[in-house]
Parts: C-alpha cells; structure tokens; sequence
C-alpha cells in the first residue's frame, strides 16, 4: 500500500518541479536572448516481486515481476535553438544569426551570452544592461585557434588617447566601427577591434548565472573555442536587432495544464491510499 503512496508523492514532486520550469520559461517570454528549459523524467528504482527465466526448448521463459516505485526529474534540458529577433534601430545592438556566444566580462570572471543589448557607457565601454564589458580582439584573429578574447571593447581606449568618438556600429563581422576625431578636429572612419564569438562542444550545459549569462567554464559544455562572427561556423551579426527569448507560449501553457493534471492525479492517488488505510484501521469495528 505504501508503494503506491510513496509512488504519488514522487510524482507530485515531480510535476511541482515541472511547473517550477514552466512558470520561469513563461516569466522569461521577453527576456532578450533566453532560452526556454524543459524537464525530464525518469522513472526510479522498481522492486522485482518474482524474478524470470529463459525459456528454452522444452519450457517457455517468464518475465520478471516488477513493482516501479514512482518517478523523478532526471534533468531540465535547456531549447538553444535561436529566437525571433526583434528589431530596435540601435547600432550597438546586434543579433547572432547562428552559432556562438558573446563573451563579455565583469573584470574577474569571463561570461557568455546570446544577448546583444550592448550600449556605450560613460567611460566608453561596450556594455551590457548589468555592466558587463564585451570583450574582442583590437585586430581579427587569422584562424579559429584564437586565443580566448582579452581587450576589453572600450571605444575611446580603442581609437586612442586624445581623440573624440562617435557614430559607433557594429558590423555582421564584428568589426566596431566610429567616427574618430583627433586633437586637430580631423575626423575619420576607423575600425577600432572586433567582437568575440565563443563555442562550446555542448551548449545546453552552459550553466546559468542570471542577467542573461552562462560561466564560460561551464565543465559540462566542454571548453570554448573563439574566432569572429562570419568566420568557419560562427555566425554573424544583425546590427540594430535583438535576439528574443525562444519560448513558445502555446507549449509552455500545455505542458501546464498537462502538469497540473497529473499533480491532480497524483494526489487523488493519495487520497485513494489514504481511503484503503483508513478502511483496514475500522476492520476491527466490522
């Protein structure tokens, strides 16, 4: 009897868990560059009853007899397919069209995100809306073995002592690009560096850090390579777009109803057991 009960609390355990995945993927419907999540279960140990046998030719083989004894999350796998983008006309957002991470730093740790929400700072860095700084390279790296990215996108660093920036864009190659005015008020298109991209062998194992970014050393993805957008795998950018969240919100609401059911059920299981118990304890009445 105790099986059974111990099966349904798992299972309510369970489908709490779910609905905890669902409802953080339906708070993150307009979250620039998330990725929804989903969780997966598996069943737990089952008690063998009666164990089986081979058959043979003169006698035919039994299955065993097994008892399962509920359910558990096995994992919560991580959708990296891309979202929609979004269109905002603001030169330094930009949108990654296929593979790779940016990579930004908060000046002791290095992160990477799908979020492209850069904006200048007052001191001329490239930065996301949590003050991250965007990291790339002051000239493009020749092959896909770059090494991991340690310039710091700061604009006025870039283009030099001295001298006033201004029109910054971003290109589909990375490539950061302003009006640079020096000292005599001489003004000129220049390239100042470009962005990083970063991949891992096994995305979904990125590890969450909140603000929209993974730790690039994330063990389970397995080490990060880098190189500049359009170049071998890596994709390019969209400037003046926004990667939005991947949630599809018809799912999420049928996995919802689907959870809350089978947390229904789970407890009228309850309830059932509960019911037999209460009937054996008022044997003794009968």
């Amino acid at each position: 009897m105790l099986r059974s009960m111990n099966s349904a609390i798992s299972g309510m355990q369970a489908f709490q868990t779910d609905l905890d995945v669902v409802g953080n993927n339906i708070a993150n419907v307009d979250t620039v560059g998330y990725k929804s999540n989903s969780a997966e279960f598996s069943d737990v140990l089952s008690q063998t009853m009666a164990g089986g046998n081979a058959g043979s030719t003169t006698t035919g083989g039994v299955n065993p007899e097994q008892v399962g004894l509920g359910v558990k999350v096995a994992a919560t796998q991580m959708d990296m397919s891309q979202g929609a983008d979004s269109t905002t006309g603001v030169a330094t957002n930009v949108a990654i069209q296929g593979n790779g991470f940016f990579v930004v730093t908060d000046g002791t740790h290095d992160y990477l995100t799908r979020a492209g929400d850069f904006s200048i700072d007052s001191a001329g860095n490239l930065v996301l809306p949590d003050g991250t700084i965007a990291l790339g390279y002051a000239t493009a790296p020749t092959s896909s073995s770059a090494t991991a990215p340690t310039t710091k996108m700061n604009v006025l660093t870039l283009a030099g002592t001295g001298n006033q920036v201004s029109n910054v864009t971003i290109g589909s190659d990375g490539s950061i690009t302003a009006s640079v005015t020096d000292s005599s008020g001489n003004t000129t298109t220049k390239t100042l560096g470009y962005l990083a991209l970063a991949q891992v062998p096994n995305p979904a194992g990125l590890v969450k850090t909140g603000d929209n970014l993974y730790d690039a050393q994330s063990a389970p993805a397995g080490s990060a390579t880098y190189w500049t957008p359009g170049q071998g795998s890596y994709g390019t950018l969209a400037a003046g777009e926004l990667e939005q969240s991947n949630v599809d919100l018809s799912q999420q609401f049928a996995e919802m109803i689907v959870a809350q059911n089978a947390y229904v059920a789970n407890t009228h299981m309850i309830g059932t057991d509960n019911a037999i118990l209460q009937a054996l304890v008022n044997m003794k009445n009968s």
